[in-house]
């Protein structure tokens, strides 16, 4: 993915019981459908004695993969639940298998419903989110009597140094986001009269804590 997107912070793996069936939902980030069902067939394994292992995902480019299965739980009670969790978490690239360990009690379409969505919620709450931005290293090559006007004019714009380098000039490297390149290539250009020189180097995905998650998923459980 090119763009900025959300995505889970960590691998985690949340529990609760609910009319004594143990209902485990373990949620992972992948970058590829083979990725997940890796995962899934893990978790499987991990979980033989398990009564159904339903899972959803989301993959690549305005989520063009996606899959879900209710394992043997009534048809649409698993896995469409589990998936529209995801997407009511507006997350991607994660893959969530949720584990369920019948207690005795049956729960009714509506139940089972609300038990595999919850418990999604509650595993993408516990795993936190963070925005993914895909950056680019843009390396500045100017003479040390603009080096100082550089790094203030940088710092000044918030644009991050990756590293320097001193030789004959210095080389500055800075992390871009990609969406922001060309713009700050030209502010870069026109600021310094056309007095430094500047190559891309290497890609990067920055991660930035989305912190605002918690209420966004109240926001989500209340829908559910």
């Amino acid at each position: 993915m090119t763009e900025p997107y959300l995505t889970i912070a960590k691998n985690t793996t949340y529990e609760q019981t609910i009319k004594k069936s143990r209902f485990i939902c373990s949620i992972a980030r992948v970058s590829s459908e083979e990725e997940a069902q890796q995962f899934i067939t893990s978790i499987q394994a991990a979980n033989k004695k398990a009564t159904h292992n339903c899972f959803a995902y989301m993959i690549g480019d305005n989520d063009r993969i996606q899959r879900e299965s209710d394992n043997g739980e009534p048809s649409g009670t698993a896995g469409i639940p589990i998936l529209e969790s995801l997407k009511l978490a507006k997350i991607h690239n994660v893959v969530a298998v949720v584990t369920r360990y019948f207690g005795g009690i049956k729960l009714g379409a509506g139940g089972l419903i609300r038990a595999y969505s919850n418990t999604t919620t509650e595993a993408i709450h516990q795993a936190g989110l963070v925005q993914r931005i895909k950056q680019a290293i843009l390396k500045i090559t100017v003479t040390y009597a603009l080096h100082d006007p550089l790094l203030y004019y940088l710092k000044e714009n918030n644009l991050e140094v990756a590293g320097e380098e001193y030789g004959v000039n210095v080389e500055t490297s800075i992390y871009v986001n990609e969406t922001d390149l060309e713009d700050v290539k030209e502010k870069l250009i026109n600021r310094f009269n056309d007095q430094l020189q500047i190559t891309e180097g290497d890609q990067r995905f920055n991660e930035i804590p989305y912190v605002v998650c918690k209420i966004k998923l109240e926001k989500i459980k209340s829908h559910l």
